[in-house]
């Protein structure tokens, strides 16, 4: 393993146990495209380059599976998962968010959820902040008009505001910790930049590849779905989000032809060898 992908799973160590939300990401970024479902060796052979142990990960899916977010069956011993309904629809909107470019059509409003507080709000509070949506005061949602606003807040009454005026601008400044947000895009840029720089040196083997791709939309998922993807207008000159982007997104698609082919020789599902990815996996990041 190269030196900075070493360290990046030195780090990852380092952390609180994220193994199930790794799980999550290998799922939307490598197997929905490919089908959906994949067998469970699969998924130990690949944390095996993480060096965490087979009881971590299965303790984590049978936790996943439980929680409504993946779904087994069972083909003599072996195991296969795929997300289940909850999981693919969380996905879906992550995918827009993570690998397309922001939306470059700035109307001046802003969509305003009112979540009554006789409602559970802890059930929309995760989803909303997945989707993008800020939270100025308890019950109260706030982010671009056009944003798709997750089932869990279908209930919720929707209103639209103008950012044109200072109460606007206001409603950004406490809606969205913008600050922490770009602590997190400078902090992302210094781990993952040295990787860039070795990739231009020389190759990854296929089974380096794909752990790098995981760990890169890992990191990069965690931050960019906090990231309200607000218009440039909006942001600081200096905004770390744009430069987070770009790198990204060259390393992703620089890691893409050998990740995939560790799961052409790797990975596998109730019928075999995983299907082939269609076309939409190839326009990840193609605008960057």
């Amino acid at each position: 393993m190269p030196k900075p992908l070493d360290r990046i799973v030195e780090q990852l160590k380092r952390e609180p146990s994220r193994t199930g939300s790794i799980v999550i990401t290998v799922f939307g970024d490598a197997i929905v495209p490919r089908g959906g479902s994949v067998w469970l060796g699969t998924l130990l052979e690949f944390f095996r380059a993480l060096d965490i142990d087979s009881g971590v990960v299965r303790t984590a899916m049978s936790r996943l599976a439980a929680d409504g977010w993946l779904e087994r069956s069972k083909v003599g011993r072996n195991s296969f998962y795929r997300l289940v309904k909850r999981g693919r629809q969380t996905f879906d909107i992550a995918t827009t968010h993570i690998y397309d470019p922001p939306p470059s059509d700035w109307t001046g409003r802003f969509e305003l959820l009112l979540i009554p507080a006789s409602e559970d709000r802890d059930a929309a509070r995760d989803e909303l902040k997945n989707a993008g949506f800020g939270s100025p005061l308890p019950g109260v949602w706030v982010a671009p008009s056009g944003v798709p606003v997750p089932e869990e807040a279908a209930s919720a009454i929707r209103l639209e505001v103008s950012a044109e005026d200072d109460s606007g601008r206001r409603l950004l400044r406490h809606s969205w910790p913008l600050d922490r947000t770009a602590n997190a895009y400078a902090k992302f840029i210094k781990t993952f930049e040295p990787l860039r720089a070795w990739m231009g040196r020389g190759a990854l083997s296929d089974a380096d590849a794909f752990t790098a791709r995981i760990l890169l939309i890992h990191h990069y998922r965690r931050v960019v779905l906090r990231d309200p993807l607000l218009p440039t207008a909006l942001l600081p000159a200096d905004w770390p989000g744009r430069a987070a982007r770009k790198l990204c997104g060259e390393i992703y698609r620089g890691l893409l032809p050998a990740s995939e082919q560790w799961l052409d020789a790797n990975a596998s599902n109730e019928n075999g060898p995983l299907p082939k990815a269609g076309a939409d996996l190839g326009r990840r990041f193609s605008q960057i």
